[in-house]
């Protein structure tokens, strides 16, 4: 694979940026004690990031469309940085809560501009593995970020960690300002041609897929703590054990999700994701059964659920081949909306019956998912086929 190094690059600044994301999770209380605030306050440093992510990306991505990909994956880079630094700052929450708007804008769209330049780096059979090693530096973050990260806002506080991930950042920044070439759309790019992509029937039902199958996900995962302590005897010690290894299973599934759609296609990979997905949702019935059994399918749930994102982000640029940036941007959303939509159902089921009946209603999800995906793929395929009709 071609530019492989600077792809690792690009996978280190979304490490970076995911870890500013989901950072506050592990720190939230520690947050809501020094700014005076209740935990729901804080949590809403959390909320505004995604929402910021999911909604001004897009936007910003469609004004900027035919703008260097380059200058501007450094300039949101570096408003990203800029933010990390102010964070220091004794602000006001409401002054933080801004900032992290700005920070979900300008990491989001950051985000997405990797994504973006890893597939105009590489060759095009390798696309779908470069979009993995993004991703991977995403669920890393998960992995590594928020563990590392809170131990540091412990030792040394939480503002000092901003401070610490501005530092790291500079070195992609460097080094994308050094190796990666100008980046600009061969042919100029019109604000029709961009909404024309959500007028697309074929595209909507693909991004209606990311929803379901990642509210399916987040209806589990959000509560997965209170899931394993309902379901295991296991100490908390040992549930963040347990959480790590999960982790490395999104890591993993994010690389193999990538190569194995560049071996077998992004249909196969998809579908072969969905089902193992429902089918593991479906085992965690089974949870009390025995604490390995439990461990297995938990692996396997990580791993095929984070196999789908790569194959999904490639599927979506081979239906929007001239706008790769805006069906990323889109797709990427969708994801965020995904994450809300569960992570909201399983609140209300917790409150209304038990955390032992998230996994029914996050099959539920992957199962509409799945069928959704079944049929998009059997209608394009009959399209491929059909032959045409000459007079």
């Amino acid at each position: 694979m071609k530019n492989k190094g600077i792809i690792y690059v690009l996978a280190l600044a979304v490490f970076l940026i995911g870890t500013i994301e989901y950072i506050i999770t592990g720190v939230i209380e520690m947050i809501a004690l020094d700014l005076g605030v209740s935990t729901s306050e804080a949590g809403l440093l959390v909320t505004v990031f995604a929402l910021a992510a999911a909604i001004a990306s897009p936007i910003l991505i469609t004004l900027t469309i035919n703008a260097d990909r380059k200058k501007l994956l450094m300039t949101t880079l570096g408003v990203f940085i800029v933010s990390n630094g102010i964070m220091f700052a004794d602000l006001a929450y409401e002054t933080l809560l801004w900032l992290r708007v700005i920070q979900g804008a300008s990491g989001g769209m950051a985000t997405v501009v990797s994504m973006a330049v890893a597939t105009r780096l590489v060759e095009k059979e390798k696309r779908g593995n470069a979009i993995g090693i993004i991703l991977m530096g995403l669920s890393s973050s998960l992995v590594l970020g928020v563990p590392i990260g809170t131990f540091f806002s412990e030792v040394f506080g939480w503002r000092v960690l901003f401070i610490l991930i501005g530092i790291l950042s500079v070195l992609p920044l460097l080094i994308i300002y050094k190796k990666v070439p100008a980046i600009k759309e061969e042919e100029k790019v019109t604000l029709s041609m961009q909404l024309s992509i959500l007028k697309n029937p074929t595209i909507l039902i693909a991004l209606v897929i990311t929803l379901f199958y990642v509210g399916g996900y987040a209806t589990l995962f959000t509560y997965i703590t209170p899931f394993l302590q309902e379901t295991s005897s296991l100490s908390m010690t040992e549930i963040s054990g347990v959480l790590f290894l999960a982790g490395i299973c999104s890591f993993v599934g994010s690389r193999v999700g990538g190569q194995l759609a560049d071996a077998k296609g992004s249909k196969f990979t998809i579908l072969l994701g969905l089902l193992l997905q429902g089918v593991t949702l479906l085992l965690f019935a089974l949870a009390g059964v025995h604490l390995l059994v439990l461990i297995l399918i938990l692996m396997i749930f990580m791993l095929a659920t984070w196999s789908i994102s790569p194959a999904q982000q490639l599927y979506l640029v081979t239906l929007a081949p001239r706008n790769p940036d805006i069906a990323f941007s889109v797709n990427t959303s969708f994801i965020q909306f995904g994450f809300a939509l569960g992570s909201g159902l399983g609140g209300l089921v917790i409150r209304r019956t038990s955390v032992l009946y998230l996994n029914w209603l996050g099959f539920a999800a992957v199962c509409i998912a799945l069928l959704l995906a079944i049929l998009l793929f059997k209608k394009m395929s009959s399209r491929t086929k059909t032959p045409m009709v000459t007079k």
